[in-house]
């Protein structure tokens, strides 16, 4: 085959190494996918199923169009010119990924009635990866082609390409996760891999001597995204964040004012955690949840055993111990990330003891029991399902005391029959026989108790005179008086069905519904000179 008996690409190993290289920039671009679009849409199984989803159909076209382009023109310098436009737009992602994320969606949302978040994420996804995507989808079938010389060597061709697709893939699998993302973060991945086809391709023009112009392009277009778009900023609009990071788990960002110090794990839905500068109560859900350590009769105990699923930034474990004199504290927490920057910026005790463990996990490896288990694993639409189900709840009431308290953090309250949290209520009522409710003022959040002990309330109201706190004893004579004893339904939650993110899907797409309803009226009818006023005030 005269086309491929040239420098570059008449050496099978570089069409290999082209394999390989490929093989790893695609799982690398999915996983950097999955990091760009979590901190705005969530890392939820949903938003996974969007991402693979949408890069199989690219795949799969450029599997087509690869080989009837081969087909038709069996050269190398297409294929190659393919991979040098895909490197490039793979370096663009860090400069511009994250302003054509928020103009889609913003678009999206405004058009659509329901499922914004899926349909926003879906088209986000369209148009940043699968263009890419669709360009290296194109390799296999034309290395296939350039390759294969004979048809009896066509069988190990194939088979040698497709085991360096698979190790690249493999490579491109544990490489970003592990490596790239914690240490340089999502930005600078993408330069790394984009950097990694611009080579390739680069190195086989040159090689050749063609197409010298365009390579030059590539790599000064490279080089323009190295300075302007290793910055690791998803929240870019705001300019005095106090810190942001990666970890393996989460996107992170502590930001600050007058009054409290803030923790969030996205930039679209809110905070997660918030410790007040001055010690008094948040005014948030753990200032509700307070009511646990009472209502298991702590005015009783010597010492009073608390367990956290889900410490975070420590916000729950330094109440308790502030307000609370004999509190012993255990948290979990799997990100190790956060467990810093909750020594650092939030102040949590150091007497907490805090171990890098899933919530579940830990409760498997562990024997200990304790008066009070505080379940606050759930975030936006992240509501994981093996920490929901009636398998986790039972496990947790193997882990109290008779007289123990559990008290779960439902961050959505969801209206209507077979909502998010009457799923949760009801599985938890299958499991313990007294659980109450009470919702959070000024939020969407709902904390619920529930125990075996049929005298929490009682024992509650008997602690409340005793608390020394004026503030803390206003706040737990309010939670008293707004408690609702919840009986339980046939809702249930096992670990075999678990629909806990399309409920939660649901409740979040009704809090948007409501908020953008308030924009979508103020817009309605008006000219584009009369928005730009409004926008510009």
């Amino acid at each position: 085959m005269e086309s491929t008996a040239h420098k570059a690409a008449s050496r099978k190993g570089f069409l290999y190494f082209t394999e390989f290289i490929c093989g790893v920039s695609i799982m690398a671009v999915e996983l950097g996918a999955s990091r760009l679009l979590s901190p705005y849409f969530s890392s939820s199984q949903i938003v996974w199923t969007i991402i693979i989803g949408t890069i199989m159909i690219a795949m799969a076209l450029g599997n087509i169009y690869g080989g009837r382009s081969a087909d038709k023109d069996p050269s190398p310098d297409k294929l190659y010119r393919r991979i040098l436009i895909a490197g490039i737009w793979i370096a663009l992602i860090p400069v511009l990924g994250k302003y054509v994320i928020l103009a889609v969606s913003a678009l999206v949302i405004l058009s659509v009635n329901s499922a914004y978040l899926i349909w926003a994420a879906l088209a986000s996804c369209l148009v940043v990866f699968v263009f890419p995507l669709f360009l290296l989808g194109t390799t296999t079938p034309s290395l296939v082609k350039y390759s294969t010389m004979s048809l009896e060597e066509s069988g190990r061709t194939v088979g040698n390409l497709e085991a360096f697709n698979t190790i690249g893939s493999i490579i491109g699998t544990f490489l970003p996760t592990f490596v790239t993302i914690p240490s340089v973060g999502t930005s600078i991945t993408f330069l790394i891999f984009a950097a990694l086809l611009i080579s390739t391709a680069a190195y086989y023009f040159l090689s050749r001597k063609t197409d010298t112009k365009k390579t030059i392009t590539a790599i000064i277009i490279l080089l323009f995204s190295c300075i302007f778009g290793h910055s690791d900023s998803f929240a870019f609009w705001n300019k005095d964040l106090t810190y942001e990071g990666e970890s393996i788990y989460n996107y992170l960002q502590v930001s600050e004012d007058d009054k409290a110090y803030y923790l969030s794990t996205n930039v679209l839905f809110g905070v997660q955690s918030m410790a007040r500068k001055d010690g008094q109560l948040t005014g948030m859900y753990y200032d509700y949840a307070m009511a646990a350590p009472f209502m298991a009769d702590i005015n009783n105990k010597d010492d009073l055993d608390l367990l956290i699923l889900g410490n975070g930034s420590g916000t729950y474990a330094s109440m308790c111990e502030q307000y609370l004199d004999n509190v012993h504290t255990d948290g979990v927490e799997i990100d190790k990330d956060i467990t810093e920057l909750a020594a650092q910026y939030f102040g949590m005790p150091e007497d907490v003891n805090v171990s890098t463990y899933d919530g579940r996990a830990y409760l498997q490896a562990v024997d200990d029991t304790y008066d009070v288990i505080m379940v606050d694993a759930y975030q936006d639409i992240s509501v994981p399902f093996q920490m929901s189900s009636v398998e986790f709840f039972t496990q947790v009431k193997d882990h109290l005391n008779p007289d123990g308290v559990m008290v779960i953090n439902m961050n959505m309250r969801g209206e209507g029959e077979g909502n998010i949290n009457e799923y949760l209520s009801d599985t938890i009522a299958s499991i313990f026989p007294y659980v109450y409710t009470v919702d959070v003022t000024d939020g969407t959040n709902r904390e619920l108790f529930a125990s075996f002990n049929p005298d929490i309330l009682s024992t509650m109201q008997y602690s409340i005179p005793l608390i020394k706190d004026e503030q803390l004893q206003n706040m737990m004579n309010t939670v008293s008086a707004s408690l609702v004893p919840y009986a339980g339904g046939s809702h249930i939650l096992t670990d075999d069905k678990a629909p806990v993110e399309v409920l939660s899907m649901r409740a979040l797409d009704g809090i948007i519904h409501q908020e953008l309803d308030y924009y979508k009226t103020m817009i309605k009818g008006k000219s584009i000179r009369e928005l730009i006023s409004l926008l510009t005030g």
